[in-house]
């Protein structure tokens, strides 16, 4: 079964409100919301767009834990809180 991620931002003051899907075969396996500052893109990942940013954080995160794992709600600061190696990976 192929694993897909759904990331839909919209634009708040401070950055990104970033609404994430989960879908395993067709079927949504979670959902979660994930704040990301204009300072957070400038950090992980300038040239690339939030969407995609986020997008390839939850690709690190999903190969690290399973879905259900993974916070509901969360600022993307907070995966280098579990996952030292974040900013690194990232941004390579």
């Amino acid at each position: 079964m192929q694993r897909t991620i759904n990331v839909t931002a919209e634009v708040n003051a401070n950055g990104w409100t970033c609404n994430v899907r989960i879908e395993n075969g067709g079927r949504t396996v979670t959902e979660h919301t994930v704040t990301v500052t204009k300072a957070d893109k400038d950090r992980f990942a300038p040239q690339s767009s939030v969407e995609d940013l986020v997008s390839r954080s939850f690709e690190f995160l999903l190969e690290r834990e399973a879905p259900a794992s993974i916070l509901r709600t969360f600022a993307l600061p907070e995966i280098e809180r579990y996952f030292p190696d974040y900013p690194k990976t990232i941004r390579s």
